[in-house]
């Protein structure tokens, strides 16, 4: 793979410490860090304040509506949400109700959820069946979009059969993901993710199963939400108990075409704190080890929080992706790799199983949903298991109430304890913007570029 690297200048200001670059140079297995870690694709994108609006209005939410979500690529399910013919599944954004339809075995369809006699929606629920048919009154199509029957047709004379076919939406995927866009002159999804296939092409993410799938409920702005997860400017302040081995300021940013990435190094210390380390205390930060408890593994002398964590990694990965487990760097093993694809879906690279989609809740702008997905490896000369359903949290629920998170759950609810506060102090605020740093929030940056874009398209 080849990837055009372009480093950010060497005079621009930035934290104390070793760069992710430098860090990359002391890998125990220095031969085995991909070139896209090495990558680096990253300028200036400006200083100006974001308009409040953008997160309180419901003026901005419409124009969301019409110009974004209306027009955009988006991530709708796994392929392997529907996978035997006749499986359905409902995706809702907005005010707009849409049917993803396996429609063959290597065909996938996606059609307005709206049945064209009266309106009612074909679909409520996920499910399997041999048509899609209307509860209302009866009216049938085939799973591949073509009208079926008509009640009564006596009565229908002026229906042209050939023209009452189900209006599509285009369909795309990607890494064992289903897209749909809404407008049928968008561009194909290959131009739209551009050069993100190469960047996973080590670690395929068509080869994983959905072993873990939670979505929360938020009484927030979708964006509010969505951009508490795409930094680590915020681990000093909202996850100190990670500082001792999270190397948060010393994150590595890049952007390119409708794609951004971070990466936050793990096993290494945070500038931020005042004292040095021991290997020991740094994986133990990073390692969901309570005061309380006694240590995982004990590291003797030699022994690194990186290299510990990179073995341990790659003989549970050996299971599932066999003698290929030995050719992942330390780096791999160990960081937080965290891409945002425009406008909301959020893989996160090497091995790591998190995945993200970000979207508002029905037509309230400021209301949201925060989902998050494990993608889990498997040994592919076996059958592939089966996808979990979706685990539903309402705004008052406690992440922990989804234990299938493991360590994230407590992780998130420091996170959730802000984002409504943020809204509030939003709509309270008498400042015009929301001002951002110019490098460790640039993937912020370069969505509100991205989202400023699709507004102001005719």
């Amino acid at each position: 793979m080849t990837l055009i690297s372009e480093p950010p200048a060497t005079d621009a200001p930035r934290s104390p410490g070793i760069t992710y670059q430098q860090l990359l140079d002391t890998d125990s297995r220095p031969e085995n860090v991909p070139d896209v870690l090495r990558w680096q694709n990253c300028q200036f994108l400006g200083d100006e304040d974001i308009p409040v609006s953008r997160y309180t209005s419901r003026e901005f939410h419409e124009l969301e509506k019409h110009k974004l979500w209306n027009r955009v690529w988006q991530m709708a399910c796994r392929a392997d949400d529907i996978p035997e013919i006749g499986d359905s599944l409902v995706y809702e954004i907005c005010d707009q109700s849409i049917l993803v339809v396996r429609s063959g075995t290597d065909e996938i369809k996606a059609y307005y959820n709206s049945c064209l006699h009266r309106g009612r929606q074909l679909r409520e629920h996920d499910g399997n069946a041999t048509e899609l048919r209307c509860p209302f009154h009866g009216f049938c199509w085939n799973l591949d979009g073509s009208l079926k029957q008509v009640p009564c047709e006596w009565d229908f004379p002026h229906i042209d059969k050939a023209e009452w076919g189900l209006p599509e939406l285009r369909v795309g995927t990607w890494g064992g993901f289903v897209f749909v866009n809404m407008d049928p002159n968008c561009e194909p999804l290959e131009a739209f993710i551009g050069n993100l296939p190469e960047h996973f092409q080590k670690w395929p993410l068509e080869n994983r199963y959905k072993s873990v799938h939670v979505a929360r409920l938020f009484p927030t702005n979708w964006k509010v939400v969505q951009e508490a997860f795409m930094e680590a400017f915020h681990v000093v302040a909202t996850h100190p108990q990670l500082l001792a081995g999270i190397g948060d300021a010393n994150s590595q940013y890049d952007w390119e075409g409708n794609f951004s990435r971070a990466i936050t190094p793990n096993g290494t210390p945070s500038p931020h704190i005042s004292f040095v380390p021991t290997e020991q205390e740094m994986f133990d930060a990073v390692s969901d080890r309570r005061l309380d408890q006694a240590p995982y593994i004990v590291l003797t002398e030699g022994m690194t929080a990186r290299s510990v964590t990179g073995n341990g990694a790659r003989m549970n990965l050996r299971k599932s992706i066999g003698d290929a487990a030995d050719e992942l760097s330390d780096a791999e093993m160990s960081e937080s790799i965290y891409y945002t694809l425009f406008p909301n879906f959020h893989p996160w690279g090497a091995y790591n199983r998190i995945t993200y989609r970000f979207r508002p809740y029905g037509d309230n702008h400021e209301m949201s949903i925060m989902e998050c997905m494990f993608l889990e490896p498997y040994d592919t000369a076996k059958p592939k298991p089966a996808n979990v359903p979706i685990h539903w949290l309402g705004i008052d629920d406690d992440w922990t109430e989804a234990p299938e998170l493991g360590l994230l759950a407590r992780v998130f609810n420091q996170d959730s304890f802000n984002l409504p506060k943020v809204q509030i102090g939003l709509r309270s605020t008498k400042k015009p913007g929301v001002t951002l740093a110019n490098y460790q929030e640039i993937k912020l940056r370069h969505f509100h570029h991205l989202l400023s874009d699709w507004i102001t398209r005719p």
